[in-house]
């Protein structure tokens, strides 16, 4: 199977690419700025905003799945524009689609959020995620969209290097009050690449099965990696100037009954070596 990563040389795309590779695909990836350093993909640049360049790249390419891990935080033009690109190009192509997608569509309100519950986004992040997840899937209704939360693993993660400053004594707090479902990269990627296989269309969620606070999490790194866990200071997110919901809980059983792959919980995953 020839398989296109979209956003390569983050965190997730990495991984994917990693475990694509080893699965038997022939791997391309992209990338916005420069190339990532996995050496199992062929690289392309690709600018989201640009429709040529996706004709380009998939021209060339031809895949038979298209993983989107890309994102620009609030930039609607990539956030929320790109993602319907690449699902037009993929209906053109034939090809299998899954867009991943975020637990910032949701505000917290509702706390429990399975695969039927309505996006309510409170920041521009979140705006540009949902209004992604509706277009995808209007121009392209077999496609798959894929929430998932916090992405741990590795000790590559931003959460796990702010772990790690906070350990070493940088300013800084983690809220208690900030609840989310961690998950495992590994296992996230793992469970991206078997619902590829699948005709699983429309909505998928892939989270963890533990709901911790950041505080929490953060404790269960430093214990991980040997750190002095005492040394992360707690504080409350409601006293802060941050936007979005606090406590969002995305349910994944759904989804995991149709999956071999097991979304461990962030108490499980992280009571293990790095």
């Amino acid at each position: 199977m020839t398989t296109l990563i979209i956003g390569g040389s983050g965190f997730l795309g990495t991984e994917l690419i990693q475990q694509a590779a080893t699965a038997g695909h022939t791997t391309a990836a992209t990338y916005a700025a420069k190339p990532g350093s996995t050496p199992q993909a062929k690289w392309h640049s690709l600018d989201l905003t640009e429709a040529n360049h996706l004709d380009e790249v998939m021209a060339e390419v031809r895949p038979r799945l298209i993983i989107n891990t890309s994102s620009s935080k609030e930039d609607w033009a990539v956030t929320a524009q790109g993602p319907i690109r690449i699902a037009m190009a993929a209906a053109r192509y034939g090809s299998r689609f899954i867009h991943v997608s975020s637990d910032a569509v949701f505000s917290g309100a509702q706390v429990h959020y399975d695969e039927s519950s309505l996006p309510d986004p409170l920041t521009p992040y979140g705006a540009a995620k949902a209004a992604a997840e509706t277009g995808v899937l209007t121009v392209y209704p077999e496609a798959t969209v894929a929430r998932t939360s916090l992405i741990i693993g590795h000790g590559r993660s931003v959460h796990e290097r702010i772990v790690r400053e906070l350990a070493a004594g940088h300013d800084g707090a983690l809220y208690t009050d900030d609840i989310r479902c961690p998950v495992h990269v590994k296992d996230l990627a793992a469970a991206l690449l078997e619902l590829a296989e699948s005709d699983a269309a429309g909505i998928q969620h892939l989270a963890g099965t533990d709901a911790v606070s950041r505080h929490e999490l953060g404790t269960l790194i430093a214990r991980r990696d040997g750190l002095d866990a005492s040394r992360l200071r707690a504080g409350l997110r409601a006293h802060s100037t941050l936007p979005g919901g606090l406590d969002v809980r995305l349910d994944s059983r759904a989804t995991q009954a149709k999956l071999r792959t097991t979304l461990r919980g962030a108490r499980q995953f992280c009571a293990e070596p790095a």
